[in-house]
C-alpha cells in the first residue's frame, strides 16, 4: 500500500475482492470474504499513510543509500564511471567494508506500525 500511495494512487485501476471462499452463495461466505478483504485494504491504507507521514522508513533508506548522492556514487549513478574507473577506485581504496542493513530493526519498526 505504501508503494501505491507513493505512486499517487491506483489511477483508473482498483482492487478486486474476488476470491474463492467456499460454501453455497446463501451461506454468506462470499459476502464475508468481500467485507474482510476490504477491511484489510482499509487498514493497510491507514497504516501506509502513517508510515509515510512519519517518514521513519524514508529517512532510513535515504541515509542508507546516501553514498549514491555524493562523490563516486553520484558519478556511478550519472553513468560517468565505467568498469575501468571502478577498478581503479577499488584498487586505490580497497574492498568496501560491508555494513549491516539493519534488517531486524526494520522488521521491528514495521511491527510497531502493524501492532501499535
Amino acid at each position: 500500500m505504501v508503494s501505491i500511495l507513493r505512486a499517487g494512487g491506483l489511477g483508473s485501476g482498483g482492487f478486486t475482492s474476488m476470491r474463492s471462499c467456499g460454501g453455497p452463495p446463501s451461506s454468506g461466505g462470499p459476502l464475508y470474504a468481500h467485507i474482510g478483504g476490504f477491511d484489510a485494504y482499509a487498514l493497510a491504507f491507514k497504516i501506509a499513510r502513517r508510515i509515510l507521514a512519519e517518514g521513519r522508513f524514508t529517512e532510513f533508506v535515504a541515509a542508507r543509500y546516501n553514498s549514491y548522492n555524493v562523490g563516486f556514487g553520484r558519478d556511478i549513478e550519472a553513468g560517468k564511471v565505467g568498469f575501468a574507473d571502478l577498478e581503479k577506485i577499488v584498487l586505490q581504496l580497497g574492498e568496501p567494508v560491508p555494513h549491516s542493513g539493519h534488517q531486524e530493526y526494520l522488521e521491528n519498526l514495521l511491527n510497531q506500525y502493524l501492532h501499535g
